[in-house]
């Protein structure tokens, strides 16, 4: 049997603590009891003596009056299981009790302050499921702390928003009040005397729009000149061209020329995420620039904000269309805008807004094309100013053989030039800098060399066959070089050099490249059979097809007829018009075109076909000779090729067409 355990009345309850740091200062303190220690240890007695508890009546009304005794929760909580807790006050929103809790051993009432963790629902259920006496008493907020507070949180907002007006009151803003902050300020760079480095000495190849602009400058210059005679100031230009071509560098030479105020901005300047900001944006500029005028305003790219209006993207009441409808309207609408010339630039005219082409907005259209040969001679002699040439280095033949180049692209060449020969240790610009420079931007990175093996022999015949199929067919571009190096995606190249500028093209020339095209794959075929052509020539397919279907539909030069099967604007725009087009189209006309492309195809592959069959040994001494030094230039190639067959007079030189006809 298990010994007998005897317990006292408070034996269940745990020990209350005191403390008495701090006693009373009228009454003495209380002795201290000791602890009495059960046999089992099982019972523990309330050894403390606490001041007498106050009546209830006088219970504080905020935890800071309360008595210093405290409680931990948990301990609490066991009170509260025994049934000693009489009454609990809640304060500071649950976080801070005064509970008055019955001490059996004293027979006396102890209050004792509980710091509670909120005020959980299942401590109020068992509050109520004991009868314990509770209540909740709100914190007494002061009106002068309140206010305090409220002016600290709203600091910071009231500081901000006070800074924001003092930068509208110092800014001059004319973009109206719904536009607050500066949003309806125009970005425009303005500059009273233009500073912009470029005078029109420093523009080449562009000699036509260069003449139209010379009479702006001067009718800046002197306008009393043409008042006297009744002609007015054209109010506005557009410049048309290719990217590249020198529009944005021919309205810095003219700003430099006319010495008037200048503005520039460009057409994405205008948009923003707000309707009515752009517009404000444009009666901002006019404003600023009737002030100042005569003046020049250049807006680059006006397309971003010209489009064509009614489109239904957007609906007509969108950011875009509202801008163009102000710009249209400062541009020539009832107030004018005499003195202020507006210089605009884009590469997309078909997509410009008809009431901006008009006269009165914009008198004068100026097409900048790609420069011929001459025009690419003066620019590239305008960007080798700063540059050391080596003596071997000839701009007209570099301007031959960069046919199709912008102004941007020959000063990218003459740069790239440039480092390569500072790359490669040499004081001056070689012809070697140039070459490699024009291989490099045509058609890419050098590549890793072939070793030798069955596909750098492959690619040997099928470069040699479109140098010969070129040379060997009359109208073609002569060769200037041939080479296995890779750059790029292809294998290896054959370069040809134009031999001029013809803007009208012959459908021998036309019908002479796709020989030469098809060169290559017809030396597969010829020299390895039919099972071992390659995929070399996949690119070389999709360029004579083009060639081919442009023959047909576009200049009329089959049998068919002489008309257009497709609108020019059509075959130029994106996929669905070109793919619309077709369909609507008869099914008997679709048949003939692609008969058509077929027949002149096919026999262009015969002739290269025939040049290949009666060249054969002539072939494989380039071939040899092509293996050996990997690079082999035009006049050589040709050497070689004379001593077996006879090249026609037009495929020989290096020169202008008009040279080699006063030749012969």
């Amino acid at each position: 049997m298990s010994p007998a355990i005897s317990l006292s009345a408070n034996a269940c309850l745990p020990k209350l603590t005191t403390n008495y740091d701090h006693p009373h200062p009228k009454e003495p303190p209380t002795p201290k009891l000791t602890r009495r220690k059960l046999a089992t240890s099982t019972a523990l007695t309330l050894s403390a003596t606490l001041p007498a508890p106050a009546p209830a009546a006088e219970l504080p009304e905020a935890p800071e009056e309360a008595t210093s005794s405290r409680m931990s929760y948990s301990r609490f909580l066991q009170y509260l299981d025994q049934n000693a807790v009489r009454k609990v006050d809640i304060f500071q929103n649950g976080t801070v009790a005064i509970a008055e809790i019955y001490n059996p051993a004293l027979e006396k009432i102890q209050r004792v302050k509980i710091q509670l963790p909120g005020l959980p629902p299942e401590l109020l259920a068992k509050l109520k499921e004991k009868n314990v006496d509770f209540a909740a008493h709100p914190v007494e907020v002061s009106p002068v702390n309140a206010v305090l507070d409220l002016i600290g949180n709203l600091a910071f907002p009231l500081m901000f928003l006070g800074f924001l007006l003092l930068r509208r009151s110092r800014l001059d803003i004319s973009g109206g009040p719904n536009l607050p902050f500066g949003l309806g300020r125009n970005k425009a760079k303005f500059q009273m005397e233009p500073n912009t480095g470029m005078t029109f000495d420093d523009v080449a190849g562009i000699d036509e729009a260069e003449q139209d602009f010379q009479e702006i400058v001067e009718f800046l210059r002197t306008p009393e000149k043409f008042a006297a005679v009744g002609a007015r100031i054209p109010k506005g230009v557009l410049l048309v061209g290719p990217p590249g071509t020198g529009k944005t560098l021919l309205a810095k030479a003219i700003a430099g020329e006319a010495g008037v105020p200048f503005f520039s901005l460009s057409g994405s300047e205008f948009i923003e995420m707000f309707v009515g900001v752009g517009a404000s944006r444009v009666r901002d500029l006019f404003k600023k620039a009737k002030e100042n005028s005569p003046c020049l305003v250049f807006i680059d790219e006006v397309d971003a904000v010209g489009r064509q209006r009614g489109t239904g993207i957007g609906g007509g009441n969108d950011e875009r269309e509202q801008t163009l409808n102000q710009l249209l309207t400062e541009m020539d609408g009832f107030a004018g805008n005499s003195g202020v010339i507006v210089i605009a630039a884009t590469n997309r005219p078909e997509i410009l807004d008809a009431a901006l082409l008009r006269p009165g907005r914009f008198d004068r259209q100026v097409g900048i094309g790609l420069p011929d040969i001459r025009g690419r001679e003066e620019i590239l002699q305008v960007h080798c100013r700063n540059k050391k040439l080596d003596k071997e280095v000839d701009l007209g033949v570099i301007a031959m053989r960069t046919s199709g180049f912008s102004g941007a692209d020959l000063a990218n060449l003459m740069n790239e030039a440039a480092i390569l020969a500072g790359r490669r240790g040499k004081d001056t610009i070689t012809l070697a800098e140039v070459d490699d420079s024009i291989d490099r931007i045509v058609a890419g990175m050098e590549g890793t060399k072939m070793t030798d093996g069955k596909s750098k022999i492959l690619v040997a015949y099928h470069e040699i066959g479109h140098a010969l199929c070129a040379t060997l067919t009359s109208g073609h571009d002569p060769v200037q070089k041939v080479t296995l190096i890779p750059r790029g995606q292809a294998r290896g190249l054959t370069w040809f050099m134009p031999g001029d500028d013809l803007t009208l093209i012959s459908k021998k020339q036309l019908f002479a490249r796709i020989v030469g095209g098809l060169g290559g794959r017809a030396a597969e075929e010829v020299i390895f059979g039919e099972a071992e052509i390659t995929t070399g020539a996949a690119g070389d397919l999709q360029q004579v097809t083009q060639i081919a279907r442009q023959m047909v539909i576009t200049y009329g030069m089959s049998e068919i007829g002489p008309w257009a099967l497709i609108d020019q604007s059509v075959q130029s725009g994106d996929v669905v018009m070109r793919m619309m087009a077709r369909n609507q189209m008869s099914e008997k006309l679709a048949e003939d075109i692609d008969e058509s492309v077929k027949r002149i195809i096919k026999e262009a592959y015969e002739v290269a076909k025939r040049h290949v069959r009666s060249n054969r040994e002539a072939i494989d001494k380039l071939v040899d000779i092509l293996m050996e030094k990997e690079t082999i230039s035009g006049d050589e190639f040709r050497a070689v090729l004379s001593e077996f067959t006879t090249i026609p007079w037009d495929n020989v030189y290096r020169k202008p067409i008009r040279e080699l006809i006063e030749a012969a």
